[in-house]
């Protein structure tokens, strides 16, 4: 069993910052890949970034590349999502997930079906 929470969203103006983190639970969260996605009100969830366990590869969306940054610390059982330039257009949602079913070193998954556990969200709000 994983239990992900996702922190660190919130109200920022257009062009500002933040840092979202996700605080995962169990030993081998080191082997699991990690995703970032988020959903508006009215749109479906949609894929935001992904790290493969070993954070050697990272996948962005078109919309967010360039602006978010997603990492890792294995030794804190965190993931993070920098999220900088912020638009309105990325008010929404964000949800963390993990894929505990994969070992692949390289494997960042894109698609929600890839992914077993979910957190519960957070919140971002971004004025213009």
């Amino acid at each position: 069993q994983v239990q992900l929470e996702e922190s660190g969203g919130g109200l920022v103006q257009a062009g500002g910052s933040l840092r979202l983190s996700c605080a995962a639970s169990g030993r081998t969260f080191r082997h699991y890949p990690m995703g970032w996605f988020r959903q508006a009100p009215g749109k479906e969830r949609e894929f935001v970034a992904a790290i493969a366990w070993s954070g050697s590869t990272t996948f962005y969306a078109d919309s967010v590349k360039g602006r978010f940054t997603i990492s890792r610390d294995n030794t804190k059982n965190t993931v993070y999502l920098q999220m900088n330039s912020l638009k309105p257009e990325d008010t929404a949602v964000y949800y963390c997930a993990a894929n505990t079913a994969s070992g692949s070193y390289y494997y960042a998954p894109r698609t929600p079906d890839e992914y077993d556990y979910w957190g519960q969200g957070t919140q971002v709000t971004v004025s213009s």
